[in-house]
């Protein structure tokens, strides 16, 4: 009870509620604009946009080598580096590495519109995209960091509003389809990374120059993540290319409104992480036994609340979304319980996945990462052979149940942490 006592009053829970309060405030305003965006746009125009997001998701470890984490964990030891030139180095990088994916998208055009049964004609819209969030990642980052929550929560609901705005515009009164809701996220990606852009170099973040041995620790520390980055993708979109190739972008658009019900397990969790983090990284600085034991113990807390969240929701969200959208996706319901379960799963995995970043062994990392994505490719398959497209959502939750247990025994390998609450 003393625990919970002085974590009552301690900045991670003020952080944390910040976090969550402007997280759920953010996908309030998306959630609340499903029921007219699903009465008037089919299953097949919320599929192709779900490809949409998808590809954004697959292409964003390339467009600029995963490198925001380098910069985040960087951000500790700016006492001993030129830490805005570091970030302004990482910005060289993500320029080369568009250019590198923009040709890769020339080239493979057609295959990639085959396969994601997106229209070939606006993959430009996913490469600017998929820029655009590195630069707005890297100043929210800088934000997390520097516990500032109200920046970060503020940053992100205007720029939601602002997307949805757009998108309603387009789609509700230009009549534009799946076209007015991409052009929305197009639009609102390039206004903000130029305002996260100008943050940046407001508060002294960004500083001229090239930096060989800048460049090449965040090329060390990113690229390795890339396989971790696309692995953990893999594990939550593979689910909508098997649903598209299998059973039909039309039922890819019904999985896309449901996954968006089971999703509000993950925004809370993550929200929590994101407040996390810094609280964590700055205790293991002291390297206190009696504060590692404490840690653990808000570890273990944390694991049986979020898994009770995730049971009660699923048990709720169907009924509530049976009414809440049109008749056309009524039958989106069936696929909640599965993707809660699994979202309370990657919460669980994240708490473990910090000791790894922290120890900076991110390598190890990426190939659990991507070994757990491709047993998803197996799962998934399967599961959608027995059982249909619902064996898409039981096949990510096994999949983030599988990442969970294995990055908890490799995160005890590389950080030792007392697990049995003894020092």
């Amino acid at each position: 009870m003393s625990l919970l006592k002085k974590l009552s009053g301690s900045v991670l829970l003020k952080a944390s509620f910040i976090y969550t309060g402007t997280r759920v405030i953010n996908s309030a305003i998306p959630f609340l604009m499903m029921p007219i965006l699903t009465r008037y746009l089919t299953p097949v125009d919320y599929g192709i946009v779900t490809m949409f997001q998808v590809l954004v998701g697959i292409i964003g470890p390339f467009t600029g080598l995963s490198i925001n984490g380098a910069i985040n964990r960087q951000y500790y030891e700016r006492d001993k580096i030129n830490f805005p030139k570091y970030v302004a180095n990482s910005f060289y990088l993500l320029l080369l590495s568009t250019f590198i994916v923009g040709l890769f998208f020339v080239l493979f055009a057609p295959q990639i519109s085959s396969l994601s049964a997106f229209p070939k004609e606006w993959l430009w819209a996913v490469l600017l995209v998929s820029f655009c969030h590195f630069i707005i990642a890297v100043v929210l980052l800088q934000w997390q960091v520097q516990v500032k929550p109200l920046y970060f929560g503020i940053f992100q609901i205007t720029n939601t509003i602002l997307n949805v705005s757009l998108s309603l515009w387009f789609v509700v009164l230009m009549g534009f389809d799946w076209q007015g809701r991409i052009q929305g996220q197009v639009i609102t990606a390039v206004i903000f990374a130029l305002i996260a852009f100008y943050v940046l170099w407001k508060n002294g973040w960004l500083a001229k120059g090239l930096s060989k041995r800048y460049m090449m620790h965040g090329v060390k520390f990113g690229v390795p993540l890339i396989p971790h980055s696309l692995g953990s993708f893999l594990i939550t979109m593979t689910d909508r290319f098997f649903i598209t190739n299998m059973v039909g972008i039309a039922e890819t658009g019904l999985y896309a409104v449901g996954y968006q019900f089971g999703n509000i397990i993950g925004i809370i969790q993550d929200s929590f992480n994101k407040a996390w983090v810094p609280w964590l990284y700055e205790r293991l600085k002291k390297d206190d036994d009696n504060e590692k034991i404490r840690i653990v113990k808000i570890t273990y807390i944390y694991f049986v609340g979020i898994l009770l969240l995730a049971l009660v929701f699923s048990l709720i969200a169907p009924w509530f979304l049976s009414f809440f959208v049109g008749d056309k996706f009524t039958e989106s319901g069936k696929y909640v319980f599965w993707i809660a379960i699994g979202y309370a799963f990657n919460g669980m995995y994240k708490m473990v996945t910090n000791y790894i970043f922290y120890a900076e062994k991110t390598s190890y990392l990426a190939w659990v990462t991507f070994l757990t994505a491709m047993l998803n490719v197996v799962f998934t398959y399967l599961f959608i052979k027995m059982n249909g497209p619902i064996g898409a959502a039981q096949g990510t939750a096994l999949a983030f149940f599988i990442s969970f247990v294995l990055t908890w025994l490799l995160s005890q390998r590389v950080y030792k942490m007392p697990w049995g609450l003894k020092k």
